[in-house]
């Protein structure tokens, strides 16, 4: 049986309004879900039911106010809702992935090493951290005249593209995506599946925001309502 590689348990996150007299604002109430190696959890609802802020938290990009983010790391369970800086640095260096709508990145590096750095900061020969950055933007179709160059001026899809291949190029046993397809055509985005797939299949346990049908069918096992707030099949 497939062994948990991430569980929330009851989660809670509000946003203090300062600028409307401190309104308080509830997002997220009681979230609560698993996710499995080698299964890809989607998670489904309108916008603004909180979707992007959980993977936030569970990125530990905003706090919640309540509840646990466990995660499989280096053979026990991390809290992330309750983890110190270096803890979450290290499961982010070696365990948790996440591919964002949005490149942010460091002026004047190119895009090779920015695709080999998560491998570098893992101990990786830079050689070799290089070579596999190289194969991986080859699948994504990015091409090579890029590679040297810094993406801030890039367009939107082969930024999306620098992006995955900075999520997918480390084999993260957790990795969290937000919309991977969103700005991609039809050709890049089948090359996306496929590595994104590759990954799933290699035992990656992937939660993810899929508003593009044919990504949400490729991938997706199970669908996690945050208006109904209780999983669903997908091929419902």
């Amino acid at each position: 049986m497939a062994l948990p590689m991430m569980a929330v348990e009851g989660l809670h996150k509000n946003f203090t309004l300062h600028r409307r007299e401190r309104l308080n604002l509830s997002v997220l109430t009681d979230v609560s879900l698993s996710v499995y190696a080698g299964e890809c959890l989607a998670l489904s609802g309108p916008s603004g039911t909180g979707k992007s802020t959980l993977l936030r938290c569970l990125y530990s990009n905003y706090i919640a106010q309540q509840g646990r983010i466990l995660l499989r790391h280096s053979g026990e369970w991390v809290d992330m809702a309750q983890a110190k800086p270096r803890k979450i640095l290290a499961v982010r260096r070696y365990t948790l992935g996440y591919i964002s709508q949005f490149l942010r990145v460091a002026p004047r590096v190119s895009t090779l090493d920015l695709v080999a750095e998560p491998l570098r900061a893992q101990g990786v020969a830079p050689n070799v951290a290089r070579s596999r950055a190289e194969r991986m933007l080859q699948r994504l179709r990015l091409p090579e005249p890029l590679w040297s160059l810094p993406p801030d001026t890039f367009s939107g899809g082969e930024q999306q593209r620098v992006n995955i291949a900075r999520g997918l190029i480390a084999g993260f046993p957790v990795l969290l995506v937000d919309e991977p397809t969103a700005s991609l055509d039809a050709d890049n985005r089948a090359a996306v599946l496929d590595c994104v797939s590759e990954a799933k299949r290699a035992g990656t346990a992937i939660l993810g925001i899929f508003h593009d049908d044919d990504a949400r069918q490729a991938l997706c096992d199970r669908t996690y309502d945050m208006v109904a707030a209780q999983p669903a099949s997908c091929a419902g």
